[in-house]
């Protein structure tokens, strides 16, 4: 089996669920298998110690994690257009990969949710692609081919699924949300399979 990371950072929960959404997009392909990992919140006073596991959900990331996929699916929560800080942190430690090219040719897509309807969930997507595309990864995003990026009134983009959670972070994902974070998945490990197997 291959594993396709879907590393993510979640405030409220939105997030993790659009990752476990896209975990099980990864694992309709055969021989794939999704590799669930989150990173620890960021302190604005000092540099935090937090326990090696986390109290609830997927694991904290690790740079092997990154060494070992072969592909990625990064998902943050909007920062005023921009991906969460404890995400870029975790990326900003990724000098070593992008030395050794450990990413190069993997295939990589990105989701993102946020509060509004027009909170910058293009702009999150776009920040979250260039530290990848630096690493040299080939992005992946959603076809028009995927109806529910016609049909949508909710989140769906082009650039990678999206969900509007809300001001009190407390919408539900809707049905086109969840089809277009299973379909990056499913994309993505497709691709990777294909990348693999030539």
């Amino acid at each position: 089996m291959s594993d396709i990371l879907v590393l993510y950072y979640s405030r409220h929960g939105a997030t993790e669920k659009m990752a476990q959404l896209a975990a099980r997009g990864i694992e309709q392909i055969p021989g794939m298998q999704a590799r669930l990992r989150t990173v620890p919140a960021v302190s604005t006073v000092c540099e935090a110690i937090e326990d090696t596991i986390p109290t609830s959900g997927a694991p904290y990331a690790s740079y092997d994690d990154l060494n070992e996929c072969s592909g990625l699916i990064l998902g943050s929560p909007t920062r005023f257009g921009n991906m969460a800080a404890a995400l870029k942190y975790f990326l900003d430690g990724t000098l070593s990969q992008w030395l050794s090219g450990s990413l190069i040719g993997k295939p990589a897509g990105v989701f993102s949710s946020t509060s509004s309807l027009h909170g910058g969930q293009e702009t999150t997507l776009i920040s979250m692609m260039l530290p990848l595309l630096h690493h040299g990864m080939l992005m992946v995003g959603l076809p028009y081919s995927e109806p529910d990026l016609i049909n949508t009134t909710t989140g769906g983009t082009p650039y990678g699924p999206s969900h509007l959670a809300g001001i009190n972070s407390d919408n539900a994902i809707s049905d086109e949300e969840k089809r277009l974070c299973m379909a990056l998945g499913k994309r993505v490990a497709d691709i990777a399979h294909r990348l693999e197997k030539s």
